[in-house]
């Protein structure tokens, strides 16, 4: 629903208008295309000028030049070195760069759709499962990654130490509502549990006033004197 790739049955989704979005792809739709390349091509705002200048009429020096600042306020000139730090932190070697996507084996495949996502400047990043198919080197790096990020990350994760590491909130789903906690995992559980233990304290200091005012209207209800208060303790 917040990437847009389906809509609501009922309700609304609101998101800032100029919210850039990046998600971790699921499935690969251009297994042949070159990893490095695979992973350049996440950053779909720099792709999009680079196609608009190849395009371009050489004799037309004004488009040139204004397609070639676009190009350098996108970040062309550093695109592959980010996108080499990307795959070199989740555990790719130099010689893995050039090999076509489809060579890879479907674990590596979900990395390098995660160092695609990664690439894109974005100001909201949803990650489902992201730690999946990462051995201990590379999670310990997108640990780092994520704490440097400076837009929205939204992850769904079992992870619990990842999710210690990373997260500044948890939204927990309960009663059918959602409750936002701040801190990450292990501090949410405490929380959770101290609400849960104010929760049943309030349950029973309800029930011990509900027994004493129904004592009250059992003993008092069929006298005329007290009718009037038994009556004001059944509507409590």
């Amino acid at each position: 629903l917040i990437h847009g790739s389906i809509e609501a049955d009922q309700g609304t989704v609101q998101l800032p208008a100029d919210w850039r979005i990046a998600q971790g792809e699921q499935q690969i739709r251009t297994p042949e295309r070159e990893a490095i390349e695979f992973v350049i091509d996440g950053d779909h705002h720099l792709r999009s000028r680079q196609k608009k200048r190849a395009q371009v009429d050489l004799d037309d020096g004004q488009a040139i030049a204004l397609l070639e600042t676009a190009l350098n306020d996108a970040g062309a000139w550093s695109a592959r070195s980010r996108a080499e730090q990307l795959l070199t932190g989740l555990g790719f070697n130099v010689s893995q760069w050039q090999l076509p996507v489809q060579q890879f084996a479907g674990g590596w495949q979900m990395r390098l759709a995660l160092a695609r996502a990664l690439m894109m400047p974005s100001d909201l990043l949803l990650l489902d499962e992201p730690t999946n198919h990462l051995d201990l080197d590379a999670m310990l790096w997108l640990e780092r990654w994520l704490t440097h990020y400076e837009g929205t990350v939204l992850i769904i994760s079992h992870d619990t130490e990842f999710l210690d590491a990373v997260a500044t909130h948890i939204i927990h789903f309960e009663g059918q509502k959602l409750h936002r906690y701040r801190g990450n995992y292990t501090q949410f559980q405490r929380q959770h549990s101290e609400r849960q233990r104010l929760q049943e304290a309030n349950i029973a200091k309800q029930e011990q006033r509900a027994a004493h005012l129904q004592r009250f209207i059992n003993r008092f209800r069929a006298q005329a004197s007290k009718a009037r208060q038994a009556q004001s303790r059944i509507k409590a």
